[in-house]
């Protein structure tokens, strides 16, 4: 037994690439996040936009004590170990009706880091029904590079429109839906992705991503993760101060830094076809 996790939960993630559902926080505490993260929208008049939506942790001190939730934590550490960075955060939102979409797609591929052993954990903020919009994976497709290709397609929520070169539903997805205050946890490596919102609310998400303080970062020079848990001898990672107060003017040029370095991570090449399955 882990301190989250049971044994077959551990080594069916190790195995298949992903975990769900796991439950961390109440329907009230779900709901009550969200309308933080409305009353936050509500300030900057209605919509995150491109800036607020990645790094808020730097910025709201409610999502850094999120980010730092003792059950969250405990489940990371029994997938990849005791001394942990989030290398970020990252608020995913499809509107009623909605045709946004995230492509499928393996962030290992594009997001510089040295270390598969990443955890990536998705925050049910609101309902994530299959109508809704709710993750789907590939399991076991953790294991393998797939060929992307960038598509800059305007629906698609990821930053390049990033797409596999493959058909996702001959590989036997599975989808991951998620009640108010569930999460799901999935490998860097794995193939991913969702489709629009059907439904008539909402789907509010906030992705947070967990790796060990060894992790190097291969494109840029400096880059920025916040220390969650143990030690960091390594001194890889300039570590995220932390906010008092909402759009914390202490924090704000370091949120701004970070953004910049996360910026020319994400852009920095081209993507390339791989090996497919």
């Amino acid at each position: 037994m882990g301190r989250a996790l049971t044994e077959n939960q551990v080594d069916g993630y190790l195995s298949d690439g992903w975990l769900s559902p796991f439950d961390l926080l109440t329907p009230d505490e779900a709901a009550m996040a969200r309308q933080a993260l409305e009353d936050f929208e509500a300030s900057l008049g209605g919509d995150l936009g491109p800036v607020y939506r990645s790094g808020s942790h730097m910025l709201l001190p409610w999502v850094d004590d999120l980010m730092r939730h003792p059950r969250l934590l405990d489940a990371v550490e029994d997938l990849i170990g005791p001394d942990l960075l989030c290398w970020n955060t990252i608020f995913w939102i499809k509107e009623a009706g909605s045709a946004s979409y995230v492509g499928w797609h393996q962030d290992y591929e594009y997001w510089g880091l040295d270390d598969d052993r990443l955890v990536s954990v998705w925050i049910a903020l609101s309902s994530a029904s299959v109508a809704a919009g709710c993750m789907s994976v590939i399991p076991g497709s953790h294991r393998r590079s797939i060929g992307h290709r960038d598509t800059y397609a305007a629906d698609n929520l990821l930053s390049r429109g990033q797409e596999l070169e493959i058909d996702p539903s001959e590989h036997d997805p599975m989808s991951m839906p998620l009640r108010p205050g569930q999460v799901s946890f999935h490998n860097v490596r794995m193939a991913h992705g969702s489709g629009p919102n059907t439904s008539d609310d909402r789907r509010v998400g906030l992705s947070m991503h967990f790796m060990p303080t060894s992790t190097r970062q291969t494109k840029v020079d400096w880059d920025a993760a916040a220390l969650v848990r143990g030690i960091d001898d390594h001194g890889n990672f300039a570590h995220c101060p932390r906010p008092k107060i909402d759009m914390d003017s202490d924090t704000l040029p370091f949120f701004q830094k970070a953004d910049g370095a996360m910026r020319k991570i994400l852009y920095s090449d081209t993507l390339t076809t791989e090996q497919s399955i």
